[in-house]
Order: C-alpha cells, then sequence, then structure tokens
C-alpha cells in the first residue's frame, strides 16, 4: 500500500519544466527532459525519474560540468548512420533529436543506426528505445556510464551500469521493452536505498577485500572513491554466471565508445587527474529497424504478441498466480498511477522545494498542503 503522497502529472511537470528554464535550459529542450523524467516515474522506475531531478541535472548545470543549452554538432552522416557530438549539453535533448533522424531514416532504408559522443546522462534507456515501438519499429540503445561494475574475479570498479535495452512493437496495448542494468543493480537504485533509508541487499556490491557490502550511503561514497564495485548481472565471481553481465556490459561499453571515438572505463569518472569535477563525456548508440522492410509492421507486431502471451499463458510454479513479460508491470504501474500522480518520499520533498526555493518558483506542491 502506498503511503507516501502523490504530486499531479500536471504540477511536477509544471514544475520540473519551470525549474530546467530557470537554470539556463531553452523552452523546448526542457519540456523533453521533464518528459523523459515523468516517462520514468510512469513506469515505476522511480531510480530515474524526479528522485534524480536535483541530483544529477539540476545540481550539476550548477556545478558547471553540465552544459544547459545543448549545441549538438553532426560529425559524419549517411542515409542509415548518423554520428553527432553532443558537447556535453544534456544527454536527453541530444538523445531526442538523434532519434527523431533515425526513425525517418529507418522508415525510408530499413534500418539506421546512430551514435553521440560527449554527451551526459540520457535518462531511462526505455524511452529512446520505445520512440521506436511507438512507430511500430524495433528500437534498440545502450549507453556507457561512470565506473560502476567490476569485471568477473575482480573488485575494481571499470564498467558502467551499461543498459542494453530493446523495445519491440507488439499488437498488444503495450510493447515488450526490457531495459536493465548489465550489473545487478545500478547506481540510481542504490542512491534510492539511500534516500529512503534502506539497506542495499548483500550480494550487488563487492568491496575492495571480496566482500558483501551492504549500508547504501557508504557505498555510493566508495563507489564514487573506488572502493567499491556493483557486480555484473549474475553476480560475484562466475557460480550464477557473472561473467554474461560482464560480457554484455562490455558491449555496451564498446559499442558506446568505439562508433563515435570517445571516452570509456575509467576516463568517465567525472573528475580530472588532478581530481576537480568536470563533464562525464559519456556515449550512447541507438539502432531503429522497420519490421516493414522485413514481412511487414502487421505480422511483426501479431507475431511478437502471440509469443508474449503464450510466454504468460505457460505453467506456473506453485504458489504464483501469474506470468509477467517485460514492459507489462510498467504499463499495470502506470494504470494506477496516470489518475493519482507520482509518489513522492521525504527526500524527493526536500530537492523539490530546495529547487523551487532556489529559483524563487511560484509553485505549492500537493504534499505541502
Amino acid at each position: 500500500m502506498e503511503t507516501r503522497p502523490y504530486v499531479s502529472w500536471q504540477q511536477i511537470g509544471d514544475f520540473m519544466r519551470a525549474a530546467f528554464e530557470a537554470c539556463g535550459i531553452p523552452k523546448d529542450d526542457a519540456e523533453i527532459c521533464a518528459d523523459v523524467l515523468m516517462e520514468s516515474d510512469r513506469r515505476g522506475i522511480e531510480s530515474h525519474g524526479c528522485n534524480r531531478f536535483k541530483p544529477i541535472y539540476i545540481d550539476r548545470i550548477r556545478a558547471g560540468i553540465l552544459n544547459p543549452v545543448t549545441e549538438i554538432e553532426v560529425l559524419r552522416e549517411t542515409p542509415t548512420t548518423m554520428v553527432t557530438d553532443a558537447h556535453d549539453g544534456m544527454g536527453m535533448v541530444a538523445s531526442y533529436h538523434m532519434m527523431q533522424s533515425l526513425l525517418k531514416k529507418a522508415k525510408m532504408y530499413g534500418l539506421a543506426m546512430g551514435a553521440i559522443r560527449n554527451s551526459s546522462h540520457y535518462g531511462i534507456a526505455g524511452y529512446w528505445a520505445t520512440m521506436a515501438s511507438k512507430e511500430g519499429m524495433i528500437g534498440m540503445t545502450g549507453t556507457n556510464a561512470r565506473p560502476s561494475i567490476a569485471p568477473t574475479f575482480g573488485v575494481e570498479n571499470m564498467l558502467g551500469t551499461n543498459p542494453l535495452t530493446i523495445a519491440l512493437p507488439t499488437d498488444e496495448e503495450f510493447p515488450f521493452v526490457i531495459d536493465c542494468a548489465t550489473s545487478i543493480t545500478q547506481r540510481g537504485k542504490i542512491e534510492y536505498f539511500a534516500r529512503n533509508g534502506k539497506d542495499t541487499p548483500a550480494g550487488m556490491v563487492i568491496g575492495k577485500n571480496g566482500e558483501a557490502l551492504t549500508d547504501s550511503e557508504q557505498i555510493l561514497i566508495d563507489l564514487t572513491e573506488g572502493n567499491a564495485a556493483l557486480a555484473p548481472l549474475g553476480g560475484i565471481n562466475d557460480d550464477l554466471a557473472g561473467y554474461k553481465g560482464y560480457g554484455y556490459a562490455t558491449v555496451v561499453e564498446v559499442l558506446s565508445a568505439a562508433l563515435q571515438g570517445g571516452s570509456f572505463l575509467k576516463m568517465l569518472t567525472g573528475y580530472d587527474k588532478d581530481g576537480n569535477r568536470q563533464p562525464y563525456h559519456l556515449g550512447h548508440w541507438f539502432l531503429v529497424i522497420d519490421p516493414d522492410a522485413f514481412m511487414g509492421q502487421e505480422t511483426f507486431k501479431k507475431t511478437c504478441g502471440d509469443i508474449l502471451r503464450e510466454l504468460r499463458a505457460s505453467q506456473k510454479a506453485p504458489g504464483r498466480d501469474r506470468i509477467y513479460t517485460a514492459g507489462e508491470k510498467e504499463y499495470l504501474v502506470w494504470l494506477d498511477r496516470k489518475d493519482k500522480g507520482v509518489p513522492v518520499g521525504e527526500g524527493v520533498q526536500k530537492d523539490l522545494t530546495t529547487v523551487r526555493d532556489w529559483y524563487k518558483l511560484p509553485f505549492k506542491f500537493d504534499f505541502e498542503k
């Protein structure tokens, strides 16, 4: 049962747009940024929604390591590919314009792929993949990130949480969307645990001596200082096939950096050699495939839907009354929240009021009544 107060979608959207504009983001770009964050909360992915509005975006702009005005430079372009430089601007803005271009290219030529260099955090990866599925196309994306994951048999944080994300259109009311990190958990989830006074479950994070760490606030410090690392998907060592998550994280790292000739691994810490904060210079890649170039969108959607329905109708484990497919739980969260708004805990409430007071914005939130 949800006990946190809700803020209406209208109010949270209006506020974030106003705050983004107040710190220098152009109006149209502020609209994009706010929608990406709200989409995360619509899906119940609270680690990447308004929970991160202040610390990942507003604070970085104020610290001078994130440019509020995104200058997008096209470095190379062919009929089916594109490489751009975001010049350390808003990753969400650069990604939106990249996907708009790739959707047009894929519709014309069947598929298209692009990469962005010198970018920043681009929100939930699923937002970009579902831009394609909403058009009846297949969307894939990945991004590197500041070092967090230790390679199998290692304890040093080397790879980012590097999501490998795919959205598939279906003939159902929601697409198939697999949007998750290649680590067991991601830094945003640990931030969520810390903000809510919760321990991180044992086995998700490894310390320098190979021990499992659980103190969420200390883990965030240790990750930044290089004294802890996230375990890859599958877990510490290879007892539960942690090498698989390690391998997929490496694939995302290579595609995110090598296609655009950009930064990777320890180059993405957000600090220079003297320990001063600097932009993260992240890289993202995107792939769009149009089923019309194969046997048609309707055929693809029906076949995909048939597969998902058969999976959900398969024999269930004792005590389980339902099998889900990727994207279904997020759709159910939206059905529950669409008329309620976004639930906000005390930490997020403080962030919202702090930003409001900084910029003297005329808002009184629902939770202040």
